[in-house]
């Protein structure tokens, strides 16, 4: 938790005493860097819920195993073209 604050403290203080100069690039690198962040680790829940809906969906009902994997990997599929077109975008900006 020490670390979590230091981590904070630091990044707070980066952004608060920055040159005016760097602010134009070097706050939109960071900018990017949290957007593209963010967007990778929502991609990862979305993974591990679709992982643990199927799971527990197939030790409901084995037989509809197949069902469930295929639909479960079109949506991973599409989960995955979002979480890299956030991707895209964040660093086209």
């Amino acid at each position: 938790m020490r670390s979590f604050f230091v981590a904070v403290s630091s990044l707070l203080a980066f952004v608060f005493l920055a040159d005016p100069a760097m602010a134009a690039d070097g706050l939109g690198q960071i900018g990017k860097g949290i957007g593209a962040g963010l967007a990778i680790v929502g991609a990862g829940i979305g993974l591990g819920y679709i992982g643990a809906g199927m799971a527990e969906g197939m030790a409901r009902q084995p037989e509809m195993a197949n069902t469930l994997r295929n639909s479960s990997i079109i949506f991973a599929a599409l989960l995955e073209g979002v979480a890299l077109f956030a991707l895209l975008i964040c660093f086209m900006i």
